[in-house]
């Protein structure tokens, strides 16, 4: 009776803990996040056009102010003033003829770039497949790369006199000159190439059944060509080094045999013009194939 009392004012004064309100939350649409704008792009790079241009231009700078230092109380050697002002004269009319042997030097360089075509041509004709296939065949490998390292040591000059006895002109003695000293960079670096080809490559032709033909231009050709530029890039610089040595010998037109010619007058001002001539023409040759050659690079890919 007690405890049913208890129990009975217990539950009367101690109410059961109400729950808690729920407050209605009033939705809200959901907004896509706006992507912050793109930052201002950076201004140009002054910092790394001044870093490409000053250096070369202070190098130049020094070597002409060492020249002329130098060349200050010399009666001989001309000074960087007079080279100058006698370069003016000479490209103010550069392809003037006053006979076979007087002729400007527009003339004897178009000469000299005509037979580095030809002979270059014909060497990149000879060597560019000749690489494909001694790189391809390990028998032609082992015949011909004693041949070559017999062969690729000997100076330009030696091969001028066997170019005279064959063809009795100097003309394609020079040519012959060019071709066979500017062939041996292209089979080498071609040949090295196909070499390097990973042999997955050709055991999944194989299991295709392609023809040589396919192996050639679905997988070697492209994998190959920035060898066989690098090779075509050194050999045109091999070409441009030698023909001015031949055309000193053999005589006629060209940058080579103007030099020698100027030799002979004791005009020291148009030895250096034509020196600065050859330098500038290799360096734009050498240009223009590095340019071909990141064309087909496939470094960055």
């Amino acid at each position: 009776m007690v405890s049913a009392v208890f129990h009975t004012s217990l539950d009367t004064q101690a109410p059961a803990k109400a729950a808690p309100a729920v407050v209605p939350v009033k939705s809200r649409p959901i907004v896509a996040a706006v992507e912050p704008p793109n930052p201002a792009k950076p201004g140009f790079d002054w910092r790394g056009l001044l870093m490409k241009v000053v250096p070369p231009i202070v190098g130049i700078a020094v070597l002409i102010g060492i020249w002329a230092i130098a060349t200050m109380n010399s009666a001989t050697f001309p000074t960087p003033a007079a080279t100058f002002a006698e370069a003016v004269k000479v490209f103010a009319d550069p392809f003037y003829r006053n006979g076979p042997n007087d002729q400007g030097i527009g003339w004897n360089i178009l000469f000299s770039l005509e037979r580095v075509a030809v002979g270059f041509g014909l060497a990149a004709l000879v060597g560019i497949p000749a690489g494909f296939m001694i790189g391809r065949f390990t028998l032609l490998d082992n015949m011909v790369s004693p041949l070559i390292s017999l062969l690729r040591p000997v100076s330009p000059l030696a091969w001028l006199p066997i170019g005279l006895l064959v063809f009795k002109a100097a003309n394609p003695a020079a040519i012959w000159t060019i071709f066979i000293c500017s062939i041996w960079p292209m089979i080498i670096n071609t040949a090295v190439g196909v070499q390097r080809v990973p042999s997955d490559y050709i055991n999944v032709a194989r299991v295709l059944s392609l023809s040589e033909w396919k192996v050639f231009t679905k997988i070697l050709f492209p994998a190959v060509l920035p060898y066989t530029l690098t090779g075509v890039r050194l050999s045109v610089g091999t070409a441009w080094l030698v023909i001015v040595a031949a055309e000193m010998l053999t005589g006629g037109v060209g940058i080579g045999f103007w030099v020698w010619d100027e030799w002979n007058n004791l005009n020291v001002k148009h030895i250096l013009i034509a020196i600065l001539v050859i330098g500038v023409v290799g360096l734009l040759l050498e240009w223009a194939l590095i340019s071909i050659a990141r064309r087909f690079s496939y470094d960055d890919v």
